[in-house]
């Protein structure tokens, strides 16, 4: 297990390299470097999902209630990775349900663009997003939502029966320069990405708690047999207050995970 040692000039370098690749290779030799570079230097698009969970799995109470399961360390390194990014997607239900800000506020660093998927225009626009005066919002809708008038742009794509596709997604942020992707949540929303094949590094942030029941962090369909199971090289981080599993999803092993799929993001993701 690598420790996470993160100091200013660690971090100002970090910032520093963030789509530049070219410019400022990574310190593989560094655990800093190797956790945290793959994003911060990537050119092109790159997808990142990330979890934060109990011992026992779990991301929420069975009521509802998911604040605080991340310790100070697992906040800190999410905070960080939307630093890295450039743009942070949840879906519609997220922000019912936990009204975030989703802003960088445990480390110094710049906001990213906030994107939500709200495939049927369901927000009402007093939404905490909305008015907290924070960075950039984009609704990701479909192409025959009602219109409504919210402050943030509006990207609108195509809508099947089984929702919006998340390519689709990734292309139209694509448009707007948004490339270095960060999706935060919910279940739904990440376990589409991945199933879709556009996830490069999944984090799954565990802390020292059990909940005992409630929702899990990534809602993918059941399997049979664990030889059907995701088995994704993996490298474990001690943050301090929560241990990371940093998953290569695009490395060898993964990319012949139960891909081929063409899986869709749901209307309430």
């Amino acid at each position: 297990m690598r420790k996470i040692d993160m100091t200013d000039q660690l971090w100002a370098r970090l910032l520093s390299m963030r789509g530049s690749l070219g410019k400022a290779a990574p310190d593989e030799a560094e655990a800093v470097m190797a956790l945290y570079a793959p994003m911060a230097a990537a050119e092109g698009r790159f997808v990142l999902a990330q979890v934060g969970q109990s011992i026992d799995g779990r991301v929420a109470t069975p009521s509802g209630d998911a604040r605080d399961i991340s310790g100070p360390d697992g906040i800190a390194h999410l905070h960080r990775c939307r630093a890295l990014v450039e743009a942070v997607i949840v879906g519609v239900g997220t922000v019912k349900c936990d009204d975030p800000r989703l802003s960088v506020r445990a480390v110094k660093g710049p906001n990213p663009v906030r994107v939500v998927i709200d495939c049927r225009a369901e927000l009402t626009g007093e939404e905490r997003l909305f008015r907290d005066g924070g960075a950039p919002v984009i609704l990701i809708q479909g192409a025959d939502a009602p219109e409504r008038s919210h402050n943030a742009d509006v990207l609108r794509v195509p809508r099947t029966e089984a929702g919006l596709d998340p390519r689709d997604i990734l292309d139209a942020l694509a448009d707007r320069g948004l490339s270095r992707i960060l999706v935060e949540g919910g279940a739904r929303t990440i376990a589409r990405f991945i199933e879709a094949g556009l996830v490069d590094r999944l984090h799954v942030a565990i802390a020292p708690l059990i909940i005992g029941s409630g929702p899990a962090g990534i809602a993918l369909p059941p399997i049979d047999k664990l030889t059907s199971a995701y088995r994704p090289e993996a490298r474990v981080y001690a943050l301090g207050s929560d241990i990371l599993f940093d998953c290569d999803l695009r490395s060898s092993a993964g990319s012949a995970m139960r891909q081929g799929e063409d899986i869709r993001v749901a209307d309430h993701a």
